[in-house]
């Protein structure tokens, strides 16, 4: 176990994370998520995500929210911030017109 020193204080144990719970790395949203353009992973860093909320953002965009419900999981605020900035880019990407055919 770490230990924090704090001025005029006496040493105190720093506890990690619980599992789950650990902000999220690149590493991880790579995992997670697959590949996502850079402002979208800047959008989604700015909510300082966990695993476990990429995990259930990934879960909600692949529609499987229901798995998570029958657990009696709630689904958290951040996890769902994430979703909507990945089904915006996923939006995105199918109202961009066809090429036009060259006359």
């Amino acid at each position: 176990m770490r230990f924090q020193l704090l001025k005029d204080t006496v040493a105190m144990p720093i506890k990690p994370a619980p599992a789950g719970r650990q902000p999220a790395t690149r590493a991880d949203f790579h995992r997670i998520l697959g590949s996502l353009d850079d402002p979208k992973i800047i959008d989604i860093l700015k909510l300082n995500p966990t695993v476990s909320d990429l995990e259930q953002a990934a879960i909600c965009v692949a529609g499987d929210q229901d798995t998570l419900a029958k657990g009696g999981h709630r689904v958290s605020s951040v996890a769902v911030r994430v979703a909507e900035i990945i089904a915006a880019e996923e939006e995105e990407a199918d109202r961009t017109p066809p090429p036009s055919p060259e006359a």
